[in-house]
């Protein structure tokens, strides 16, 4: 009923209505009874105790509303006002003893009709206590404010207090008298800082930004400065999501003699409440709860969340399916001996163009409560990880800004066109993939910056279609080393096919006329939507509602059955036993049991389940062996992990072997050999012709081999 009454109230303030109105003193008497009441004075005398270590005594906001509604809604419109004077009423029951201890008074978590959104504020806003969230994108280092200056006067010595305020050094005007001065004017004399005797305290500029799942229709995200003082200073970091609760302030814009009419905003910071939890800006309801719950009891839920991807996309059922297990992910653990080990499941999709990978990347950072999507053509490892920057914010300091894996964060980065990006870029992001953090060395800063997310990612074949006949590592430019990070990798072809294809063209060329009808219903004309039809492209859910179920299943953390964990087990060791044939490769390696792991704990939160059952382990075996199918497997159908780990099959290094054996046997009694020679010779050891031709071709591009005249060769010698 306070909450309630509260909101209905405060409505009626903004509606211009007038605050009641409190002296100082009477306030000072209501914030005492207010302690009293609600047990704080305890807390306040702990504070006292420990000083200077804690030097703030945090207040809910809620306790203030119950105690007293009208004095809360003071708070919010006159904050200074009743911050000084609850402050005052905090000395007054300290013990006997604290003389000289100042606690500051912090409120926090103020109901959401007390937040605004940075692009929301408003000159009505200015003096107001409001709540504003977002993510930090920059932070200075901490450093000394001066907030009482202590001068002395050089005619007579004495010593002249002169308080200070955010807008510059203010000197005297003159020797105070009542200070024990010589009543001198500033013209007459001079004035020495004298710093040992002035008091500092610690302040932090920060900035933060809107976040990304808060932005509709590509808009920019607005930004907010605000300043933190003393004991809170330096709690975080570029990346981090806060609410901070503050009075907004105003500053006056200035060129060189001429003081403007606009003002710039910033928030002088009372209290930061981090956001630890995934997902928790996103409000849910108990009916939410319910209806999910509901939902989940469906034996086709996973088809109808798998219907709700990108539906304007014809088939890729498995890969919706995969897309689907990542916005919902496995459980992130910490080993008994400290070890972390990641839950976020990356996927990289390499494919023909025109298949409708970039749609999906980026209806995938619409859909994700937390998305961002880059594209590799414009991304850069400092726009990827975080950038040391300087500018003015700082100082003319340097200042860490984050990229798009730390902003994030908890969330799902979409990197589109990833092979396009440089190389030593494109390396950076190897460390927040696995480790799950950056860590930034640049212009004289270390820091670690969190990167809990997961990466979908999209290349297309250097050679502009997939070829089957060629392994995935010859034909993206893309390392082994970041190959193997990801735990699926989807091949999409585009080939002709009759019946497929005909059904294509029928989902998009009614997509194309639900769109047409759709635009004309918008200008006021009557159409009678076909039933069929009007299904088309129509997600089995909303998006705004799977976004709420994505970060309910979030906060699940399913454990694995015997009967799961038997079937993982199982498929693995059947695999593994295709390489203890003497000359087989090794065909799976331990990081794609930890996907099978990922992949089942996703398909559990997506039930909505606390248990994986074998349902889950079989759907994650059926994805894992669908795309081992495609990119690692050999003639005879065995599996060679090799060729994602080192972009070289086993049958390709003895290939290469017996070819450079054959090339030195040739040329140990003359000078280069021919290709007829290196063709003959390398046929009778097993070696086809044209992968002969493939292999000279490929080293000769890469400076292994040379030709002194055509169609001879000789191996270069490596010092």
């Amino acid at each position: 009923m306070h909450y309630l009454r509260f909101t209905e109230v405060l409505s009626v303030i903004r509606g211009s209505i007038v605050v009641p109105d409190f002296d100082n003193e009477g306030l000072v008497a209501k914030w005492e009874v207010f302690f009293d009441e609600y047990g704080y004075q305890p807390k306040i005398v702990g504070v006292a105790d420990s000083y200077p270590e804690k030097r703030s005594l945090y207040i809910k906001f809620e306790d203030l509303d119950r105690f007293d509604t009208d004095m809360a809604m003071f708070f919010l419109e006159h904050p200074m006002n009743a911050i000084v004077t609850g402050e005052e009423a905090i000395k007054r029951l300290i013990p006997i003893g604290h003389d000289n201890v100042h606690i500051h008074l912090r409120i926090e978590r103020l109901p959401k009709d007390a937040r605004v959104a940075v692009r929301d504020l408003r000159s009505k806003h200015l003096g107001k206590f409001l709540a504003a969230e977002g993510l930090v994108r920059k932070a200075t280092e901490v450093r000394p404010r001066l907030t009482e200056a202590v001068f002395q006067c050089i005619r007579c010595n004495v010593f002249i207090k002169e308080p200070q305020d955010e807008r510059g050094m203010r000197e005297p005007l003159e020797c105070y008298e009542d200070q024990g001065g010589c009543k001198r004017v500033a013209t007459s004399t001079k004035f020495k800082l004298i710093t040992e005797e002035s008091v500092f305290a610690d302040t932090q500029k920060i900035e933060i930004q809107e976040r990304p799942e808060g932005l509709r229709g590509g808009a920019e995200p607005q930004r907010l400065v605000a300043y933190v003082e003393d004991d809170i200073t330096g709690d975080i970091s570029p990346g981090d999501r806060v609410i901070l609760n503050g009075i907004l302030r105003s500053q006056q814009r200035s060129t060189y003699r001429v003081k403007s009419t606009l003002f710039d905003i910033n928030l002088e910071i009372n209290s930061i409440e981090p956001e630890q939890k995934a997902f928790e800006e996103i409000d849910i309801t108990g009916e939410d709860v319910e209806e999910m719950e509901e939902v989940a009891k469906d034996p086709d839920i996973m088809r109808n969340i798998i219907a709700s991807i990108s539906p304007s996309i014809f088939g890729m059922e498995m890969e919706k399916e995969a897309l689907a297990l990542q916005l919902f992910g496995g459980v992130p653990k910490e080993m008994p001996d400290g070890t972390k080990t990641r839950g976020d499941i990356h996927i990289l999709m390499v494919g023909d163009p025109g298949t409708g990978k970039s749609q999906m990347l980026t209806y995938i950072s619409a859909l994700a409560p937390r998305g961002v999507y880059a594209s590799g053509k414009s991304a850069t490892a400092a726009g990827l990880t975080a950038a040391a920057v300087r500018d003015d914010f700082g100082e003319g300091r340097w200042t860490l800004e984050a990229g798009a894996l730390v902003l994030a964060d908890m969330g799902i980065v979409c990197i589109d066109e990833i092979e396009k990006m440089n190389p030593q870029d494109r390396s950076a992001i190897h460390l927040g993939m696995e480790q799950q953090f950056i860590t930034i060395s640049k212009a004289g800063i270390q820091a670690t910056l969190q990167s809990r997310c997961s990466v979908l990612a999209a290349a297309n074949p250097k050679f502009g279609r997939f070829d089957d006949s060629k392994y995935i590592a010859e034909q993206i430019d893309l390392s082994p080393t970041l190959l193997s990070r990801f735990d699926v990798i989807f091949v999409i072809l585009d080939k002709p096919e009759t019946r497929r294809d005909m059904n294509m063209a029928e989902h998009i060329l009614k997509g194309h006329l639900i769109g047409e009808m759709l635009r004309q219903e918008e200008e006021g004309v009557e159409i009678e939507f076909d039933a069929e039809l009007a299904e088309v492209n129509k997600p089995h859910f909303k998006p705004e509602f799977l976004r709420k179920y994505i970060a309910h299943a979030k906060r699940i953390y399913p454990i694995m059955t015997e009967d799961a964990i038997n079937v993982l087990r199982d498929y693995y060791l059947s695999l593994r036993k295709q390489g203890e044939i003497e000359g087989s490769a090794v065909p799976i390696t331990p990081r794609q049991l930890e996907a099978f792991v990922r992949l089942a704990e996703a398909s559990a939160r997506a039930r909505l389940s606390d248990v994986v059952s074998t349902d889950d382990a079989d759907r994650s075996v059926k994805i894992v062996e669908y795309w081992l199918k495609k990119v690692t497997e050999e003639e005879g159908g065995r599996f060679d992990i090799d060729i994602i780990a080192t972009g070289t099959s086993r049958s390709q290094r003895e290939q290469i072997i017996i070819l450079r054996d054959v090339i030195t046997e040739l040329t140990r009694d003359e000078s280069s050999a021919s290709l007829q020679d290196i063709v003959e010779l390398a046929e009778e050891k097993g070696i086809a012709p044209t992968r002969v031709e493939s292999w000279l071709n490929r080293w000769k591009e890469e400076g292994e081999v040379y030709s002194p005249r055509k169609n001879r060769y000789k191996l270069v010698e490596k010092r």
